[in-house]
């Protein structure tokens, strides 16, 4: 007896016993990417980030912003969309998930075609697509950057490559959510004729942006002395930084005064900004500084002098409230 229950102790454990995976892949306008995350209990009430972990971050720039021809998401830009998803499903397979979930946001949500273009990509792939509207985008943001952190004030940025999502945040709740129709990689197809945008172009993205935001039924109602920034724009950004002011590792926060900073070496030394920009992020050398200048716009019509940078977002949003319920 003693041997036989050696020998089922020291054997691998069950298929059941061991923790769920789940894949959830946000199709964005600029990139689109995979991350599958380890929960180790699928069946809590609720979830903070202790809870979960991810074993893959896979991303692939597919830049469909691009693909948005005369207002229509093009056939050119379903394959594409298809490629990159059949990928990233493969992937997802490999790590014997439970579900995989795919969420699409302004890049389809705002093409004229939206409803042919997303079933399109459904039958090409088997997969569903769950299109966020603009508020629901907001408010998973917000989940996910509070699943490592208390808010009780301030205002909440994502820059993503078609929108900025901006959220007003008071007593640790999100209201006023909001999509602003323009954001790093959209700033950049519109306005920018090279790699780097040129001072007139830096200037027709913030006259452009601030004209938008402009047109919000209160814009007032989001300043806040500190802003809470979530994405790969704000990432970006915060790479850059750590490469323009000679930091050993991304920063936490930074300070409208730094952004400033970044942005005036792009107007005065853009080749020294190009070398800068290419060991911060290669990938993003030609969003960075649409990224930054939308982030520097939204900060001084905000009062905003500190940026808090989130480690989580969307997909932790989307992971905890849709997927985990």
């Amino acid at each position: 007896k003693e041997s036989r229950l050696a020998n089922l102790s020291a054997a691998p454990k069950s298929e059941g016993a061991r923790m769920p995976n789940y894949a959830v892949v946000d199709l964005g306008s600029n990139s689109v990417r995979l991350v599958v995350y380890e929960v180790k209990n699928d069946r809590l009430a609720a979830y903070t980030n202790r809870d979960f972990k991810s074993l893959i971050n896979d991303k692939v720039m597919a830049g469909l912003a691009a693909y948005v021809v005369d207002g229509a998401f093009s056939e050119a830009g379903v394959r594409r969309a298809v490629n990159v998803l059949k990928g990233h499903a493969k992937r997802a397979q490999y790590f014997g998930c439970k579900r995989i979930d795919v969420f699409a946001t302004a890049v389809l949500r705002n093409a004229s075609n939206c409803n042919d273009a997303v079933a399109t990509i459904e039958a090409a792939t088997g997969l569903t697509l769950s299109l966020l509207s603009a508020r629901d985008e907001a408010h998973l943001g917000f989940a996910g950057a509070t699943c490592d952190r208390t808010i009780e004030h301030g205002a909440l940025v994502d820059i993503g490559g078609g929108s900025t999502e901006l959220t007003r945040i008071e007593d640790g709740h999100d209201f006023d959510n909001v999509s602003i129709g323009q954001g790093s990689l959209s700033s950049y197809t519109t306005f920018v004729q090279g790699i780097l945008p040129a001072p007139n172009e830096m200037d027709a993205i913030v006259n452009a942006f601030c004209a938008k935001l402009a047109t919000l039924p209160n814009p007032k109602t989001y300043r806040s002395p500190v802003m809470y920034g979530i994405g790969g724009s704000v990432r970006a950004a915060a790479k850059m930084h750590a490469q323009v002011f000679g930091e050993n590792v991304r920063p936490k926060t930074m300070t409208a005064e730094g952004i400033r900073e970044i942005l005036d070496l792009c107007r005065t030394n853009p080749d020294a900004f190009a070398h800068l920009a290419l060991k911060a992020s290669a990938e993003r050398i030609h969003t960075i500084t649409p990224g930054c200048l939308v982030l520097s716009a939204l900060m001084d019509s905000l009062d905003c002098e500190l940026l808090e940078i989130c480690k989580y977002g969307v997909r932790e949003g989307y992971l905890i409230e849709r997927v985990l319920g």
